[in-house]
């Protein structure tokens, strides 16, 4: 399996894509504005203590305060608010290596005995806001690389379980104890498997220095304020998946294409070359076949084989999933052969929705039923197969009698959800519109407009694939005409995001100009 990576970096968007074999499997999109992410440290202000749930409402100075629960401080909170009394001493910068690290906490104690209101405490973003709710906090602060996870105040050296090998887990436990400082303790990945000395001195270095850097912006915090970002989407997905299967990533941003790539050349110098800043006409999604799979995989409906296709429907409290055969020829096969082959494609169709759109929570999935009891238990094993890569914390239950399969995965962020269908650009759901024919006419108005009143010469007009098409056609083309009859230099880009009737415009910089204009139909 060969795997690639699309950045397409907006104004206002960035828009991650993860294709394994060329299908899409994992889609982020993230606002460039955007704040409050997961692993983003804050000085937060204790704002309500809420006893009946055992937790806090604090302040990090989102429009809805954060949620704190008192198992969420982390058995090390203690040292950390002794060391929030140490930096308050803005002459000399605490060392953690020479601090004694308090008692733990009490794991069955209670919120108002560790916490009150208007106290200042350190936070971290466990959760990102979803929906009505303020973002999840901890109070265990960690920083996390591509072969560790470094948690501050604390000695234990843990392992992955994934990593079964006894004696690697001995060799890495044993590795990390000796080149790990004193008070920080570290949870060891999966990807540090087989890895050397060097490479995880070098990466638990750059993660101290990380802590060691939020030491200053402490001394000198007023709660609400930001201490540490997170690393940027891109680099912190880029650093969750990536493997040796990665033979490209696309960037079509020079800025993120040089940040990409300095991180590659940090965690596998010999592959650094993978990082290819994109240059062509066409948007990059629409290059790489992004952008049709995005339109015909977010749908309400999603076909997957010989006409099956799965029904998704997302509620408040749950997802609902179900299975149907479609008209799909049963004539080879029995009922129960044909329902078991088609249960079984729909659950790898299954296992990359959930990827894709970031569903968490409860999943409901009512199965075609089966009523081998063998079948059944095949397809929970090739259910836990194909969700075996999913980075998300999930667990799956067998099929009841019923034929539905629950599955629970975490969620740390809102789910993807993306339109696919399309409102009409021209009477904008109103239901009638001006003639086709006179499209042209439009846009070649809105050329004369950009040539002659706005002064700009060189420009392009992003425009439906078919439309593109229609325009360019022949020796005499529409294209050819206008740009000779305004004397301009207008090149036409096929952009699949655009209906039939919308259009487009963008200066030589790339910045969109606004000719759009909404006309009242009577």
């Amino acid at each position: 399996m060969t795997s690639e990576l699309v950045v397409d970096v907006q104004s206002k968007e960035i828009t991650i894509a993860v294709l394994e074999d060329k299908k899409l499997v994992e889609l982020q999109q993230e606002d460039q504005n955007e704040s409050f992410s997961v692993g983003n440290i804050y000085m937060g202000k204790v704002k309500k203590l809420m006893p009946a749930l055992n937790a806090a409402f604090v302040n990090v100075g989102h429009k809805k305060d954060a949620f704190l629960h008192y198992l969420d401080l982390g058995v090390e909170f203690n040292s950390i608010l002794q060391f929030q009394k140490l930096v308050e001493d803005k002459k000399k910068i605490p060392q953690l290596q020479k601090m004694k690290l308090q008692p733990d906490i009490d794991k069955d104690g209670l919120i108002s005995d560790v916490l009150k209101v208007g106290q200042e405490i350190l936070v971290q973003i466990a959760k990102e806001p979803i929906s009505t709710k303020g973002p999840r906090l901890t109070a265990e602060i960690s920083f996390a690389g591509r072969f560790m996870v470094l948690i501050p105040f604390i000695n234990r050296v843990s392992v992955s379980q994934k990593i079964k090998s006894r004696e690697e887990r001995a060799r890495l436990r044993q590795l990390i104890q000796s080149i790990k400082p004193k008070n920080y303790g570290v949870i060891i990945r999966t990807n540090a498997e087989g890895k050397r000395v060097a490479d995880l001195d070098a990466e638990l270095k750059i993660l101290v220095k990380r802590w060691e850097d939020c030491i200053g912006k402490i001394q000198k915090a007023k709660a609400p304020s930001l201490i540490y970002e997170e690393t940027g989407r891109t680099v912190a997905l880029l650093r969750d998946i990536f493997n040796p299967s990665f033979e490209q990533i696309h960037v079509n941003d020079s800025d993120v294409s040089k940040q990409i790539a300095e991180y590659v050349n940090l965690i596998a110098p010999d592959r650094k070359n993978i990082v290819k800043e994109y240059k062509g006409a066409l948007p990059i999604l629409d290059n790489f076949g992004v952008t049709k799979q995005v339109k015909s995989l977010f749908g309400k409906t999603v076909t997957f084989k010989n006409g099956a296709y799965l029904i998704i429907e997302h509620t408040e409290a749950l997802h609902v999933i179900d299975v149907n055969s479609g008209n799909r020829n049963k004539s080879k096969l029995g009922q129960e052969e044909s329902a078991y082959e088609v249960n079984v494609a729909a659950a790898e169709e299954i296992a990359r929705q959930l990827r894709l759109r970031d569903m968490g929570g409860i999943i409901v999935i009512d199965f075609i039923d089966m009523n081998k009891g063998e079948h059944r238990n095949m397809l929970l094993s090739k259910m836990q197969e194909l969700m075996s890569t999913d980075r998300a914390k999930h667990n799956i239950l067998p099929l009841s009698k019923f034929g539905i399969m629950q599955i629970t995965r975490q969620r740390v962020r809102p789910e993807m959800e993306i339109a696919t269908s399309e409102v009409c650009p021209t009477c904008f759901g109103k239901g009638k519109i001006k003639s086709s024919f006179l499209f042209t006419d439009t846009l070649e108005g809105k050329i004369d407009y950009l040539v002659n009143n706005l002064k700009v010469k060189k420009f392009s007009l992003h425009i439906h694939p078919y439309v593109a098409a229609y325009v360019q056609q022949g020796f005499f083309s529409l294209k050819g005409k206008w740009k000779k009859k305004y004397n301009a230099n207008l090149k036409i880009i096929p952009n699949q995001k655009l209906g039939f009737l919308q259009y487009e415009f963008y200066d030589r910089d790339g910045n969109e100009i606004d000719l759009k204009e909404e006309i009242e139909m009577k």
